[in-house]
């Protein structure tokens, strides 16, 4: 969400200071996995609106298998997703996010977000469609 991975642990402790101390303010009619990640999804934005500079991953997954090539490779690939990440706006980014990377299903996303799951579903479609035309417009085969 953030772009940088340091700023990303940092806003994980940052998050986790936050759950602890309004531990009391919590309510049980709701799921506590919401609860959290809406914490992190407001100190994420609250993040960003504060940079307002966004820069891709300078890390580069690391993968046991292959010779440097691949490795090359690969490193290109993160860091033309991450851009192409970066690229998108906050909304559409979380969607992403939160349906590729953490694997969460609509109506789950739906209540972290706090928006019906109709809208989820039609953010989701919009930021595939937009990351699609970055790839395309950077040469990258989907």
């Amino acid at each position: 969400m953030v772009g940088k991975r340091e700023d990303a642990r940092d806003m994980q402790q940052t998050v986790f200071l936050k759950d602890y101390d309004n531990l009391g303010k919590f309510d049980r009619r709701h799921k506590f996995f919401s609860w959290v990640y809406r914490i992190m999804i407001n100190e994420s934005l609250s993040h960003l609106n504060k940079a307002r500079r966004m820069e891709p991953l300078d890390e580069a997954l690391r993968s046991g298998a292959g010779g440097p090539e691949e490795e090359c490779a690969q490193h290109r690939l993160h860091d033309s997703v991450q851009a192409a990440l970066l690229d998108l706006s906050p909304d559409y980014r979380q969607v992403i996010i939160l349906r590729h990377f953490v694997q969460l299903s609509y109506l789950e996303m739906s209540g972290v977000l706090e928006v019906p799951e109709k809208t989820v579903k039609s953010r989701l479609h919009t930021a595939r469609q937009l990351l699609g035309g970055i790839f395309s417009k950077h040469g990258i085969a989907r």
